[in-house]
């Protein structure tokens, strides 16, 4: 489907959100100082990503917008690789400078290459190379994904995920992949390779709905059985004693948790507290 226009504007936005995706993420490592939860290897593996999939867009003559989004993605990426260094391994300022510096003309030398190398191809028309840094480009974005599904499973949470990023990369992915849509050349590569991560992301959202929601519920019942149990407790104490005399017990009701991941074991133990100073 060849609709310049169309292409264009969504190859933009999703350009526009590949070029912030990072920043809410950049945001939290310099307020918190610290980058707990963020893998490094997943930012050094999309900031090298971001050679092969800019190489692959501008050999395959996509958009503008989408020649431009890897060259934002490598950059961004690196910028948070380098966090990692700087707030946890308590590198220089200075020498965190120099070193994401070095690294980057790197990429850039190696990225322009390869555009070179794959344009010649084109011409003596093999078509393989490019083929390549889709394939590759494809990999290492994944790669970078699922290096946070390792991450979640051995640790069973998802502190330190910024959702707001996730939701930002996610809709890049979707309107790029749309993007490839409406090029005059369908590209089939093109679209695996924005769908597989949006459909990764979309992983990473279950993951947090339930590491974040499923105590939040858990918190709620237990809540909601405690205070049966002292409704029940407390009919139970109003009683008459034999001489006509009430006795009523005024049972301490469990207070209230402030916050929806306070753990089952806490609650428990207030809740024996409290029935401990009833009885003395």
């Amino acid at each position: 489907m060849d609709v310049p226009v169309a292409a264009n504007t969504l190859g933009t936005i999703g350009a526009v959100c590949w070029s912030i995706q990072l920043i809410p993420q950049i945001i939290i490592n310099y307020r918190r100082h610290n980058t707990i939860g963020l893998q490094r290897s997943m930012m050094l593996l999309w900031a090298c990503a971001g050679v092969p999939l800019g190489a692959y867009n501008i050999a395959g003559n996509f958009n503008i917008a989408l020649q431009i989004q890897p060259q934002i993605l490598t950059v961004l990426s690196l910028i948070t690789w380098i966090q990692c260094f700087h707030y946890d391994d308590r590198w220089r300022s200075m020498k965190c400078c120099m070193f994401v510096g070095v690294i980057g003309a790197l990429l850039g030398g190696v990225e322009a290459g390869l555009v070179l190398g794959l344009k010649e191809a084109l011409k003596q028309d093999r078509h393989w190379p490019v083929t390549l840094m889709g394939v590759v480009s494809n990999f290492l974005l994944s790669a970078g994904v699922l290096r946070h599904y390792y991450d979640i499973y051995v640790h069973r949470t998802v502190r330190g995920i910024s959702f707001i990023f996730v939701g930002i990369d996610a809709a890049g992915d979707v309107f790029s992949f749309i993007s490839v849509f409406f090029q005059p050349k369908l590209d089939v590569l093109g679209m695996v390779i924005y769908a597989t991560e949006f459909v990764l992301w979309c992983g990473v959202f279950a993951c947090g709905g339930y590491f974040n929601m499923a105590p939040w519920i858990r918190q709620k019942m237990l809540r909601r059985e405690i205070n049966q149990t002292d409704r029940r407790e407390h009919v139970a104490g109003d009683h008459v004693d034999a001489g006509g005399n009430s006795s009523d017990l005024e049972l301490t009701r469990a207070p209230s948790s402030t916050s929806v991941f306070r753990t089952p074991r806490l609650a428990a133990s207030s809740r024996s507290s409290i029935r401990s100073r009833t009885v003395d």
